[in-house]
């Protein structure tokens, strides 16, 4: 697949309810500028019959991505042959096509991976003409197990200012296998924008590793965002980073901070410089 190096992900419109007319303004402003990467999840609430309802015609100007194995919302994972297999099923139809260009294990742990019945059923899947492509979402020991593996034809994971174990422990290998690779979370949450502690727990991580890492370009929002996105394309081996948002302007603006081009190769060591030094061991990739 020939991707836009930034890609939408569905869970923000799905999450945060947004309506049905945001989301047909949010996605084609994001084609007619360039985006053809679309990333969600069976378990993003209503993300996905959002966004088959929002492409209509234009669905084949890019290539749809979503998730599998919580069924019955995250953190209820039914990683069984039969219950994959529904759960796509029923993500084709909320969708609105007829075959998906990639579908992910969503964040299966390691001890699931191996059990070997939920690569199976995404490789039947793919033998049913359902998916071009399958791939693993998530990261640390099973995201490392799913490159090992040689099954996947993808990997998602996390990748950011504050979320680095992947540039070490799975890109360069999935480099090496010839894997597309998708970074998410690659602007770790705009977590610097809480002055106090954030209460909802998917900030709160990154919100602690950014305290302690203080980087400097941080005291500036569009500087930070810049900057962020720009470090996750510069890792070796990201094809796409994509990024969730249910404000329609807010890819266009992330699009132009791109213009900037490639982050300096000293800005790039500086920020690794300072993750080696301030890096804790329980740093490690945020699922």
């Amino acid at each position: 697949m020939d991707v836009s190096v930034l890609g939408f992900g569905g869970s923000e419109i799905g999450y945060e309810r947004a309506g049905g007319r945001t989301v047909a303004r949010l996605l084609g402003g994001a084609l007619d500028a360039g985006l053809n990467v679309i990333d969600t999840a069976e378990c993003y609430e209503d993300s996905e019959s959002l966004i088959g309802a929002a492409l209509g015609s234009r669905r084949d100007e890019i290539h749809l991505l979503t998730k599998c194995g919580h069924p019955r919302g995250y953190g209820r994972g039914d990683w069984r042959e039969a219950s994959l297999l529904s759960s796509i099923e029923r993500s084709l139809k909320r969708l609105r096509t007829a075959r998906l260009d990639l579908i992910q294990l969503h964040s299966g742990e390691l001890s699931d991976l191996r059990k070997g019945e939920a690569i199976t059923a995404l490789e039947r899947a793919r033998e049913r003409g359902w998916t071009r492509y399958i791939g693993y979402s998530g990261d640390g020991e099973a995201a490392r197990f799913a490159v090992e593996c040689g099954r996947f034809d993808t990997l998602q994971t996390s990748v950011s200012i504050a979320d680095q174990e992947a540039i070490e422990r799975t890109l360069p290998l999935a480099v090496k296998r010839g894997m597309g690779v998708i970074a998410k979370r690659p602007i770790a949450n705009a977590a610097w924008r809480y002055a106090r502690r954030p209460s909802e727990p998917y900030y709160e991580p990154y919100w602690e590793r950014l305290r302690a890492l203080e980087y400097p370009f941080l005291r500036d929002a569009e500087r930070a965002v810049s900057t962020a996105l720009r470090f996750t394309l510069a890792a070796p081996g990201v094809h796409t980073a994509i990024v969730g948002t249910k404000r329609p302007e807010r890819w266009p603006e992330n699009a132009r901070l791109l213009q900037a081009g490639p982050l300096p190769a000293a800005e790039i060591d500086q920020i690794r410089a300072r993750w080696r030094e301030i890096a804790r061991p329980s740093w490690t990739g945020e699922v």
